[in-house]
């Protein structure tokens, strides 16, 4: 591995991004390099969604002692929790959930996720297909909470953080230690600190700050290296392809609580996560005991990772990434049924024809991105604000009436919205 390349390049792409700081820390070989641009080596950076990772393998902690099960109902611990709905079906997003409600209202965990469950449609029956889910993450915290006894921080403390040695944080209240995210725009070159913004009883699905360094430690505990907290059969699910979970957009495919990554015949498992003001993320490649993190704290730091992929490669570390671009080939003109309202919680997503090529979509009524149509209905979307033209996304069809039904971006389904009108 060229240590001296990945310190340039890492280095000119901070600048390139107007990162303000970035972390990276790689183990292989038995060893663990790191290298810091701008930040101290352990300083505690909001990883965002990273967080469900940990949320799901305390999950899995206590499915190894018993004290949860995989597969049991979950009305028998919250009765307004939809029939046939599993612990399973949450760690892999899975169970039909929206994303979360808009107006968050309740000061606590459960009193959080049974409003959003009375009040939140579902996409789906359960197992029947994907959709990233926020508030599922949240239900699995209270879940961890009911087992515990324990409130979600004390048992992620307590399950994980303590026995692993990290010096992780919470962001949800005011440490100082935490660090500041930085909201970047590229177009102006304006790099402004921004707080972070996460309600309290979302905790389970991104509240956690941690090092790069804090991050591959992690990462290595769930490839299999010491210590052991989960039983070695538990782990392997975890790291497994669920059936019928397709993170279109996001990964290759969907264990409990680990995005999985094919590169070259091998299976990466890890996660990304995005806070305010920061993007990082993380890779494993348990058939090696080889681990990767990168932490940034400006908002373009998910652009710069994918910069930074491909030069890891180059400097001898192949790690995985999903690249959705790669399976575009035949442009199609769009069927008239892509146009519509499609609704994923609170949030909607509406799509109309620009021309016989095009689709624009909009969220919440504001410009997100033009859409261009290709085989499979899978698109690609050129973003409203920057350009960049790196995502993609899908419409779904019914298997029933062959109507598209759903849009899928960035692993979040939104059902179609039927017309009351006559």
């Amino acid at each position: 591995m060229d240590t001296d390349r990945i310190v340039t390049r890492l280095t000119a792409l901070t600048r390139d991004h107007l990162v303000p700081g970035a972390q990276i820390a790689v183990h292989r070989a038995g060893r663990t390099w790191t290298h810091e641009v701008g930040l101290p080596v352990e300083a505690a950076v909001p990883i965002g969604s990273i967080t469900k990772t940990f949320t799901a393998t305390v999950a899995m902690a206590l499915v190894s002692d018993g004290d949860l099960d995989l597969d049991a109902p979950l009305s028998d611990h919250l009765p307004v929790v939809a029939d046939g709905l599993t612990l399973r079906h949450l760690l892999s997003h899975t169970g039909g959930l929206p994303s979360d409600p808009d107006d968050v209202r309740a000061t606590s965990l459960g009193r959080h996720v049974r409003q959003a469950l009375r009040e939140l449609h579902p996409l789906h029956r359960p197992g029947a297909g994907f959709s990233y889910s926020n508030i599922g993450y949240c239900l699995i915290g209270h879940l961890i909470e009911v087992a515990t006894g324990m409130s979600w921080s004390e048992a992620v403390e307590a399950v994980l953080l303590r026995p692993l040695g990290l010096r992780a944080r919470f962001t949800t209240g005011s440490d100082p230690d935490v660090v500041t995210g930085h909201a970047v725009n590229p177009t102006t070159g304006r790099v402004v600190p921004v707080r972070q913004s996460l309600a309290p009883v979302d905790a389970p699905a991104g509240a956690l700050a941690a090092s790069a360094t804090d991050l591959v430690t992690f990462g290595r505990m769930l490839g299999g290296a010491a210590p052991r907290l989960i039983d070695p059969d538990e782990l392997a699910l975890m790291r497994e392809p669920v059936r019928h979970a397709e993170p279109f957009g996001m990964a290759d495919g969907w264990g409990l609580g680990l995005a999985l990554f094919h590169r070259d015949g091998v299976r990466w498992v890890g996660h990304d996560g995005t806070a305010d003001g920061t993007s990082c993320h993380l890779r494993v490649n348990p058939a090696d005991d080889t681990a990767v993190a990168l932490t940034t704290n400006g908002s373009t730091g998910f652009a710069l990772w994918r910069e930074l992929v491909p030069e890891l490669a180059a400097a001898g570390l192949p790690v995985a990434d999903y690249d959705g671009m790669s399976g575009l080939h035949h442009r199609i003109a769009p069927p008239p049924d892509c146009a519509g309202s499609f609704r994923n919680g609170d949030v909607e997503y509406a799509v109309r024809a620009v021309d016989r090529e095009h689709l624009a979509l909009t969220v919440d009524g504001e410009p997100f991105a033009d859409l261009s149509l290709f085989d499979g209905l899978v698109f690609a979307m050129r973003d409203s604000d920057t350009g960049d033209t790196n995502q993609t996304g899908r419409f779904l069809r019914d298997p029933g009436d062959g109507g598209i039904r759903w849009i899928q971006i960035g692993g979040r389904l939104a059902r179609r919205q039927v017309s009351t009108m006559s």
